[in-house]
């Protein structure tokens, strides 16, 4: 008896070992490929609409079919929906590519060695605007500190007559540096690239242009820091929405924003003169922020009034002032729901048009919805009443809308509206019965609380289709951190949601949670590591990541990684350095590592502006000497939003520190090489082999281009 008791119990290991098999094929990654988004997207019929408008208030659309896709007419005053060979043409007109039209489709305005021209459309004369424009200060450049772009930022007039841009001044700013990689000498790129506590950063000199007489009026104001009031990671400026024209083109109003966004001046410029006086200021104690995907604010000018937008009350509404005086007169939104964006004024009504999220109790606080109220703030309407998150585009006369409305485990529903909320016409159904066949399983959105244990922080979690409830799954976080963004992006239905539900079905319980620090919620949610970017939300992550393992014991707590680019690569590192017993394997993309040597615009609006030894916390390469775990870091050598150097500094404080790691520069690579197929294999076998203990394929080739139907 002894001996047959010896004998199992040598036989029990190997058994249970043999559960876990030694390798993963190269048949099991070609099941996770099925599941991005080129291949999964196919399977899926009844896209969102996304109109393109007719002269006639028609509009056509492009409609994603079992076999290919169908180009539809749709008239919405007979409610007619006909399918197309050959679209009607557009409203819009030829343009050239860096060319910005007007209007009236007459001219378009471009850019030519630093000066700004216009161009006639029906006969190609082409005449200069400017003639003082030189390299570093240029005419209407868009430039926070990367190579690229040349479209001229501008605002035509409504008469089509004059443009509204500025003269923009680098001549004092630092450069940064990238050295291609090719036999011979090296190309060096340089260009300008503001750090956060340079004495000089980018300045603009705003001006309206008079088209058909080429005369430029400065506007008489000193220079304004180049700072946008809406910014993320990818375009801080470029844009000119903090701008707009009166109706008869006579004013033009401006936000003016302080170089550490804490301050910002509405003002109002006379454009025969140039004189410019402020009609309206907001301070705050962190930065100000005038909506989530706009510039919610708006003038009226015929009845001397602007909508304001303020997080005063720790959520973001609406207010209307007297312009003349800067009075407040009413409070138009009110509640503790935040507004995002203000799509439609209607001034003859006194109405507005807005976004907004976690009005709805019992609802996912991110799912968008449409209401409209009167500026008195009286009789506010919800117009989209589903539980779903509801993408809206208005017709140019704004006498219907398209809501396109979904959530992450339900496609997509368009429908055309009334002003009222009511369905005229049902336009396409999202079907995903192909995609379900094929075993892809939806995420699973669930809440967890945050660091402080009372507020709610929601997310949501995939499975491999062949999951079991009684094994055990290693558990990967997909992080982006914000403080523009989260991890989990927009609520609407996406079958991939990058490659997070493939990588799950190697066999890993995969996580996207958005947590404090994000906007769309309240001011003080999303402040609430102003200040020590180095947070990076990880306490929730962490937090949230405990509370799931306690209520699913199918997630293994001991195999935790993360992953993340950009600021998720700055988080995922910091997370393995931060919390070094809990993370065990870590890929960080494309990392500003230490925001000292990142674009100024972005941490100086979150960190705070460069006092002694502030941003020193937040540096990752501070925090090298704690690495225990399999840290992967990857960067393209010529990324020009994110230089390589964060990421050297960070490899240089790990060498110093004799850490293993694993580094993986990609040559002539910019920024966004975070889903290309090489690095996504590479992110893949590295948690495979260090999370799940296992061999992943030899040199698998991840295909992203399906085979034709």
């Amino acid at each position: 008896m002894r001996r047959f008791l010896f004998l199992i119990a040598l036989l029990l290991p190997v058994s249970a070992a043999a559960q876990q098999p030694a390798a993963l094929s190269a048949a099991d990654y070609a099941r996770a490929v099925r599941f991005l988004a080129p291949h999964a997207a196919r399977l899926v019929t009844g896209a969102p609409v996304r109109p393109s408008w007719l002269p006639d208030g028609r509009f056509v659309y492009r409609n994603i079919t079992v076999d290919s896709s169908e180009i539809v007419l749709l008239d919405p005053i007979k409610r007619q929906r006909s399918v197309v060979t050959t679209p009607p043409l557009l409203d819009e007109p030829d343009t050239r590519p860096g060319e910005v039209a007007s209007p009236d489709g007459k001219r378009a305005v471009f850019i030519r060695d630093h000066n700004l021209w216009v161009r006639e459309l029906a006969t190609n004369r082409e005449t200069q605007l400017t003639r003082d424009g030189v390299k570093d200060y240029g005419y209407a450049t868009n430039n926070a500190g990367w190579i690229r772009g040349d479209e001229p930022v501008v605002l035509w007039s409504p008469d089509s007559k004059k443009v509204a841009t500025f003269q923009h001044d680098g001549r004092r700013v630092g450069e940064m540096y990238l050295v291609s990689t090719n036999v011979g000498h090296p190309r060096l790129d340089a260009w300008k690239y503001p750090l956060p506590g340079d004495s000089a950063i980018f300045t603009i000199e705003r001006v309206v242009i008079d088209v058909e007489n080429a005369s430029v009026t400065r506007l008489k104001l000193p220079p304004d820091a180049h700072r946008s009031s809406v910014c993320d990671h990818v375009t801080c400026d470029g844009d000119f929405e903090d701008v707009q024209w009166s109706a008869d083109a006579r004013q033009l109003a401006f936000v003016s924003s302080s170089r550490d966004h804490k301050q910002a001046v509405l003002r109002i410029a006379d454009v025969a003169t140039g004189a410019v006086r402020d009609a309206l200021e907001e301070r705050v104690a962190t930065q100000y922020e005038s909506g989530v995907d706009a510039n919610n604010w708006y003038v009226l000018f015929d009845s001397n009034e602007v909508i304001w937008f303020s997080e005063r009350s720790d959520w973001g509404h609406l207010y209307l002032y007297d312009l003349r005086n800067g009075r407040l007169k009413q409070q138009i939104t009110r509640g503790a729901w935040p507004v995002w964006q203000v799509l439609h004024v209607d001034e003859q009504a006194r109405t507005l048009y807005f976004v907004a999220g976690g009005r709805e109790a019992g609802r996912d606080p991110y799912f968008g919805h449409l209401y409209r109220v009167g500026l008195d703030g009286k009789n506010l309407r919800l117009l989209t009443p589903e539980n779903a998150h509801h993408t809206i585009t208005f017709a140019p006369d704004r006498s219907y809308f398209i809501d396109s409305y979904s959530t992450p485990t339900t496609p997509p529903t368009s429908v055309l509206r009334d002003l009222n909320g009511q369905i005229l016409m049902t336009l396409e159904r999202g079907d995903i019965s192909r995609l379900l066949a094929t075993g892809w399983t939806p995420p699973v959105p669930f809440t967890v609380k945050a660091r402080d244990g009372k507020t709610d922080l929601y997310g949501l979690l995939h499975r491999p289709t062949n999951f079991d409830s009684t094994k055990s799954y290693p558990i990967i976080n997909y992080i982006y951190p914000g403080p523009q963004g989260g991890s989990v992006g927009s609520r609407s239905f996406s079958p991939a949601r990058g490659d997070t539900r493939a990588l799950a079905e190697l066999g890993f319980i995969v996580i996207q949670l958005d947590g404090m620090g994000n906007p769309q919620r309240s001011k003080s949610f999303h402040d609430a590591y102003y200040g020590n970017m180095g947070d990076n939300t990880l306490p929730d992550q962490v937090a949230g990541m405990q509370q799931l393992a306690q209520r699913h014991k199918w997630i293994d707590l001991n195999r935790a990684g993360i992953y993340g680019h950009s600021g998720g690569g700055f988080a995922a590192a910091g997370a393995i350095l931060r919390y070094p017993d809990f993370f065990k394997v870590a890929v960080s993309q494309a990392g500003n590592h230490d925001n000292r040597n990142y674009e100024d615009d972005w941490g100086e609006r979150y960190q705070g502006l460069l006092r002694g030894n502030n941003y020193e916390d937040q540096a990752n390469q501070n925090h090298a000497r704690n690495l225990k775990g399999k840290l992967l870091i990857a960067h393209g050598t010529v990324d020009d939003n994110v230089p390589p150097y964060n990421t050297l500094l960070l490899v240089d404080a790990l060498i110093q520190h004799n850490k293993d790691f694993d580094l993986l520069l990609l040559p002539n690579r910019r920024h966004g090489f975070g889903n290309e197929p090489y690095m996504m294999r590479r992110r893949w076998d590295y948690f495979v082999k260090h999370l799940l203990g296992v061999e992943p394929p030899g040199e698998f080739q991840i295909v992203l281009t399906p085979a034709r139907r």
